[in-house]
């Protein structure tokens, strides 16, 4: 057989591989029924779309796919920290339960105070001295409530009511008189001491101590120094359990952080070797023949020298001004040996407008426009023309 036209057998046979619905063209029924004659297994429409599909782009493969090909993936899993449970903290010192009373009368500070109304409240607090001595202090309470009441500017007044509601072990109560006196004297010792022992009653030992310093500060005696002595220690190992578990909180947060960033580094390779892999596994799918499979059947005969040809060909023209129908004779090896059509045919936008075409030639307009597809469909056409 002549060498020519077994190149162009060959290159029949290889179009058939890359496009095995080529078989499907009626005009080629009996070469089909030959190769089933001998056993062979012809795919469906629908297989050989799939592999046509399959061969012309990029196939998305699982991570397991790529990690049996031999890219690795190494993404780290998040391992799971048990949460911290912060211990109990020893404490020394005795507290009382809060008092949770109706707040106390307070004074109106926009009342004017007249010599009259100062003097009767020195009187007041004088009869509540009294009752404090004598250990009457719910007496002692109504006589400073009444000086407060007449002489509501006195910082005094309600640092000596605090300090009479800390002998009741109404620390709550101490407190609203302490910041009473604060406001209207920011540096009023009576006031700050008053306060420190009454949240150290509460156990809020931090802001005892800062309240007891202060008071230290501006007006130091023995009984500040003897609560310092029970605060400060409980403050002290409070703060330092603090910064215990602030630390492992941010050391925990710190590695939840690296973790992360390992993680994304990890996937990003993974990402990246994956794409790698396909993209040569692509470039190795690819035929050697015609590449990306031929679109449809393709009507007519049997590439030089098949007698007869094959009848045919398609009908009523292609619409947009190419004129004539595909004839019967159909020469392959004109496209098989024409370098710019064989590199078009390796495009798949190109091959899904061919397929477009040959499904329904009425698509050919929608294609015109196309830059790529338009030159392709043009020559193909000046092919299938044959001889004159």
């Amino acid at each position: 057989m002549d060498a020519a036209k077994l190149n162009e057998l060959k290159k029949f046979i290889q179009l058939c591989k890359s496009s095995p619905s080529i078989l499907d063209d009626p005009s080629l029924s009996f070469f089909r029924d030959y190769l089933q004659s001998l056993g062979a297994k012809i795919p469906s429409s629908a297989d050989t779309a799939a592999d046509s599909k399959s061969k012309s782009y990029v196939v998305e493969e699982s991570d397991e796919e790529l990690a049996d090909a031999g890219v690795k993936i190494n993404i780290e899993e998040e391992e799971e920290e048990d949460e911290i449970i912060e211990s109990d903290i020893e404490l020394e010192g005795d507290t009382v339960e809060p008092d949770n009373e109706p707040p106390q009368k307070m004074g109106d500070p926009s009342v004017e105070v007249t010599d009259d109304n100062r003097d009767a409240s020195h009187s007041a607090k004088a009869k509540a001295m009294d009752a404090i001595s004598e250990g009457k202090f719910e007496e002692a309470i109504e006589n400073l409530t009444q000086a407060i009441l007449l002489n509501p500017t006195s910082a005094i007044m309600y640092g000596t009511r605090a300090s009479v509601y800390i002998k009741m072990k109404k620390p709550n109560a101490a407190i609203r008189d302490a910041n009473a006196a604060l406001e209207i004297n920011p540096d009023s010792a009576k006031g700050y001491k008053s306060r420190g022992i009454a949240r150290a009653m509460l156990g809020q030992w931090e802001d005892a101590a800062k309240d007891l310093h202060m008071a230290s500060k501006l007006d130091y005696d023995e009984e500040i120094k003897n609560w310092l002595k029970k605060v400060e220690p409980n403050a002290h190992c409070i703060e330092e359990h603090r910064r215990k578990y602030d630390r492992l909180h941010k050391e925990r947060e710190d590695r939840k952080i690296e973790r992360e960033r390992r993680r994304r580094r990890a996937q990003a390779q993974a990402e990246y070797e994956k794409a790698k892999k396909q993209e040569q596994s692509s470039s190795s799918r690819k035929p050697g023949g015609m590449p990306g499979g031929f679109p449809g059947g393709m009507p007519g005969g049997f590439p030089g020298g098949m007698p007869g040809g094959m009848p045919g060909g398609m009908p009523g023209g292609m619409p947009g001004g190419m004129p004539g129908g595909m004839p019967g004779n159909v020469d392959f090896s004109k496209i098989l040996s024409d370098p710019e059509l064989m590199a078009a045919f390796s495009d798949p936008e190109v091959m899904a407008a061919l397929q477009d075409v040959m499904k329904n030639p009425a698509n050919l307009a929608k294609h015109q426009a196309n830059p790529k597809v338009a030159p392709v469909i043009a020559k193909m056409m000046s092919k299938f023309a044959g001889p004159k």
